[in-house]
C-alpha cells in the first residue's frame, strides 16, 4: 500500500514531533540514553561494585531506561529468542492466526494486531504476540507458538534468566533508598507471585511513516521491563520535554524502570514517558518482558522509609489492577499523548 488507513493517523498536533528515526538515531550530541556496564554488579573488589550499582541507581533516578551490557544473558540465546519470534512472525497470516487472541472475550493472550484500550482511539502500526512466560506453574503452553520449534524451549530460558537478572536489579534499587538488598522484590510478589509477560511487537515497514506510531506515549505499568530488539532504532523517550532516540547498542537489553517501582520509591526512581516510532525501509522488532506484581494480593504505595514530612506520599494507595483502571481511564482523558500529567 502507499497510503496508510486513516485509523492509523495520528492527530494533528502530535505529528510534528515524529521525524525520520535513522536521521535522528545517527544524531549526536544533546542526551542519550545512558549504558550501564553490569559486568562488576556483584564484584569481590567493593570499589567496582559499587560504582556499577552507583551507575545504575543514577540511570533509574535521572531516566528511568537504560542500556544494559554484560548482563549476563548469553549472546547465543538472545539470539535463539530473536531468531524463533522472527519465524513466528514470518509464518503466512493464517498460520499465526491461529493464537489469535480474543479482545472481547477478556483473553489477551496470544496473536493480535492491536492493543485495546488505546488512548487516542487511533489504531498502532504493529502486530504482537502476548503471553505469560514467568513463573511456569502460571504459563499455558497450549498457546506458545510451536512454530519455529525452538520457540518454547528459547523463549522459557530466556524468562528464567531475565527472572534472575530483576532480582539482581531490584536489589540495587532497593539499597538505593536505604532499604535491605530484598525489599522490592518482596514487594513486588517475590519468586511465587511477580508475572514475567512478554510482549513481541512486530512493526512492519510503514509507508507514512510521519504519520503514524508503532505504540503511543505511554509509560510501563510494570515493576521493570527488558527489552531486546533487532537493531533496529524506533524507541524514543520524553526527556526534558524533548522526544530523544534511544541509540542501538549491540548486545544490549534496554531497561525500563515502571510506575509500580516509581510508586514504591515515591517517585525518586521514574518511569519515563516512551514511544515507538515506525518506518519505510525496514522491520522492527522487539521483545518486551514486564515484571509486574500480582493484580490484587499487593496495595501499590510509597514505602513508609520513602515518605517524610519535606516529601510526603506523592501517590494514592491502589492494587495492580486498580492502578491500570485509572491509568486507561486518565490517558482517555488526555489532550494527547504529548502532554503527559506530571505523576504519568
Amino acid at each position: 500500500i502507499e497510503r496508510i488507513p486513516k485509523e492509523y493517523i495520528r492527530p494533528e498536533e502530535e505529528r510534528p514531533s515524529i521525524g525520520d528515526i535513522f536521521a535522528e538515531e545517527k544524531m549526536g550530541g544533546g542526551p542519550q540514553v545512558p549504558t550501564v556496564d553490569l559486568k562488576g554488579i556483584n564484584s569481590e573488589d567493593l570499589e567496582v561494585r559499587e560504582k556499577c550499582r552507583e551507575e545504575l541507581r543514577k540511570a533509574a533516578v535521572d531516566w528511568g531506561v537504560m542500556h544494559l551490557v554484560n548482563h549476563g544473558i548469553p549472546e547465543e540465546l538472545t539470539g535463539r529468542v530473536k531468531a524463533a519470534g522472527e519465524g513466528f512472525f514470518g509464518q503466512p497470516i493464517e498460520e499465526k492466526e491461529k493464537y489469535a487472541n480474543d479482545q472481547a472475550a477478556g483473553n489477551v493472550q496470544g496473536y493480535g494486531s492491536k492493543l485495546a484500550n488505546n488512548a487516542s482511539g487511533q489504531l498502532e502500526w504493529e502486530d504482537y504476540f502476548f503471553h505469560c512466560v514467568f513463573p511456569e506453574d502460571k504459563t499455558d503452553l497450549s498457546i506458545w507458538p510451536k512454530t519455529p520449534s525452538d520457540y518454547i524451549d528459547a523463549t522459557r530460558e530466556y524468562a528464567k534468566q531475565v527472572r534472575a537478572l530483576t532480582t539482581t536489579v531490584l536489589a540495587v534499587l532497593s539499597l538505593g533508598l536505604g532499604l535491605e538488598e530484598g525489599r522490592l522484590e518482596k514487594e513486588v510478589g517475590g519468586m511465587e507471585e511477580l508475572l514475567l509477560q512478554m510482549k513481541i511487537n512486530y512493526y512492519p515497514k510503514c509507508p507514512q511513516p510521519e504519520l503514524a506510531l508503532g505504540v503511543e506515549a505511554h509509560t510501563d505499568v510494570s515493576a521493570l521491563t527488558f527489552i531486546l530488539h533487532n537493531m533496529v532504532p524506533g524507541l524514543q523517550l520524553l526527556y526534558e520535554g524533548k522526544w530523544v532516540t534511544a541509540k542501538c547498542v549491540p548486545n544490549s537489553i534496554i531497561m525500563h524502570v515502571g510506575d509500580t517501582v516509581e510508586i514504591l520509591s515515591n517517585g525518586k526512581y521514574k518511569s519515563i514517558l516512551h514511544r515507538g516510532v515506525v518506518n519505510r525501509e525496514k522491520v522492527r522488532v522487539s521483545w518486551a518482558v514486564f515484571c509486574e506484581p500480582p493484580k490484587e494480593k499487593i496495595i501499590l504505595q510509597p514505602l513508609p522509609e520513602t515518605v517524610s514530612e519535606a516529601d510526603p506520599p506523592r501517590f494514592p494507595p491502589r492494587t495492580f489492577a486498580q492502578h491500570i483502571k485509572h491509568k486507561l481511564f486518565r490517558l482517555t482523558d488526555q489532550e494527547g499523548a504529548d502532554t503527559p500529567k506530571p505523576d504519568e
